[in-house]
């Protein structure tokens, strides 16, 4: 079969009366909170998860996308008219689009971050059709050698290009993978880090880690800051695009995707790094250079249709590969292991109904997006109004509510705040979040597989490099490390020469 046929069937999953509704609902709830101060799509992923514990797996996968999208579509608004990006990869949208609504022209900006969002969701899940297929029969060939590589890469990528600098990010994956050693031992059942605790010899549940980190470590830091005065919320009206505004605009909207989806692609840290290319590609094309910084629209358009495209570039690898990239996707992995299932490249085949309404109902998602947010961005920015001490009331409790509901005990509640004040500390110290998310998740896995690849070898660590595969991307990690060195190496003579002719 495929993938054309699979997608025809994918989108009579999708197009169901139940699951439709599941995708609204995901969509509306993703952008209410999405667009609320500080809280960025995983955050809003994160903090529904627990939502979604009584619905079948593909309505509650359908779900998760609306929410996904609604959410990265909340945080242009936020950005936008406050502001104040819900998380890193909204930032650039704050650098043009917010002069552009103290100019009065906050409706253009989000129109042109919506039609951006639609264009280049589009455009990267065509690809992600197109490609996923074909990564996850290559990746059906790889051994536990390649799949300990693949991790290794995941990690080094995320620490590199995350965070003020390496070492806290390395120090952030190092929590992550800490408390993903907490359980009983997967081979020889001994307990690892439970403290003579019969609650902790199941380990700590990721979502319960992803709550506390995102959801309680934000809540708290905010708090913490309360007393300092917070910026106001600019009026909007109804979202639209003048004839000029297109003609700047279409062919950032249509830029954006091929610079935001191989990022996403890729174990290179999500949507921060495509946006920023994106804003300074936009730059030197444009013929209105003395509006930069001023209120440009393409400085819009092009990095929010690069962001997209990225969110579906990233679940090229989570689905194929199960290497979650961003934050978003860690989450989203966290849900798959809820149900049971292990993304992967056998998933294409296990789970084929599931993954692909999955991704039919991505498409269906950006439509509704689309459709029912630019009538709604006036409502939607009255809820910025929402003083904070409510608003982070509210998740607190949100979040309790959830960790409760996981396993029904009290001592999750002590685990979840435990966590939570982790998370305070990460942010109160500059270590990012996503290396400690993306440690809990992938730490379990890469020891299995570093153990199996060290039993199939008897031990030795030749075992580790003895394919190809694993070989190139052990290369592609020696040059992530060394880039910043060989740059400078590279300079020197450079500067050198610059020296010498003055």
């Amino acid at each position: 079969m495929n993938s054309f046929s699979s997608l025809m069937d994918g989108f009579g999953t999708a197009l169901t009366p139940v699951n439709l509704l599941w995708a609204a609902i995901g969509v509306l709830l993703g952008t209410a909170i999405g667009v609320l101060p500080g809280i960025g799509p995983a955050m809003a992923v994160a903090l529904l998860l627990p939502v979604t514990y009584g619905l079948e797996p593909t309505g509650a996968f359908i779900m998760f996308a609306g929410i996904y999208y609604g959410a990265m579509f909340g945080g242009s608004t936020t950005s936008i008219l406050l502001n104040t990006p819900g998380e890193s990869a909204a930032v650039v949208a704050a650098m043009e689009g917010n002069p552009m609504a103290k100019a009065g022209r906050g409706a253009q900006a989000l129109a042109a971050a919506a039609i951006g969002h639609f264009a280049g969701g589009m455009i990267g899940t065509v690809l992600l059709v197109a490609l996923a297929p074909k990564v996850a029969d290559l990746a059906v060939d790889i051994g536990a050698p390649d799949y300990f590589a693949l991790m290794v890469l995941a990690f080094i990528a995320v620490t590199s290009v995350l965070g003020s600098s390496r070492i806290r990010g390395l120090a952030s994956l190092l929590i992550g993978l800490t408390l993903g050693l907490v359980g009983l031992d997967q081979m020889t059942g001994q307990q690892r880090l439970t403290f003579g605790s019969l609650q902790l010899a199941d380990g700590i549940d990721v979502v319960i880690v992803a709550v506390g980190l995102f959801a309680i470590g934000e809540a708290l830091w905010v708090a913490a800051h309360l007393r300092r005065t917070s910026g106001q919320a600019i009026p909007v009206g109804r979202p639209w695009l003048g004839k000029q505004d297109v003609r700047r605009t279409w062919k950032s909207w249509l830029r954006g995707p091929l610079i935001g989806f191989p990022f996403g692609a890729i174990p290179a840290g999500g949507a921060e790094i495509p946006t920023f290319l994106s804003y300074v590609t936009e730059k030197r094309l444009s013929k209105h250079k003395d509006e930069w910084g001023k209120g440009a629209i393409e400085g819009v358009a092009g990095p929010e249709s690069a962001a997209s495209a990225s969110a579906a570039g990233t679940l090229v690898s989570m689905l194929t590969l199960g290497l979650p990239t961003t934050a978003v996707a860690a989450v989203m992995l966290a849900a798959f292991q809820q149900y049971g299932i292990q993304p992967g490249p056998l998933l294409f085949e296990r789970e084929s109904e599931l993954v692909w309404g999955l991704i039919a109902s991505l498409f269906v998602g950006m439509v509704l997006l689309l459709a029912l947010n630019l009538p709604l961005a006036p409502v939607w920015a009255k809820l910025l109004r929402i003083p904070r001490p409510y608003l982070y009331a509210g998740i607190l409790f949100f979040a309790a509510v959830g960790a409760y509901a996981v396993g029904g005990e009290a001592f999750d509640l002590v685990i979840l705040l435990v966590i939570g004040l982790i998370g305070f500390g990460m942010r109160r110290y500059g270590l990012p979040v996503l290396p400690a998310v993306i440690g809990v998740i992938l730490g379990p896995n890469a020891e299995l597989q570093l153990r199996r690849a060290l039993q199939i070898s008897d031990g030795s660590a030749r075992g580790l490099v003895d394919t190809p595969f694993s070989v190139t991307v052990y290369a592609l990690i020696a040059l992530i490390l060394f880039w910043p060195l060989l740059r400078k190496l590279a300079r020197g003579p450079l500067n050198a020469r610059r020296t010498v002719r003055e």
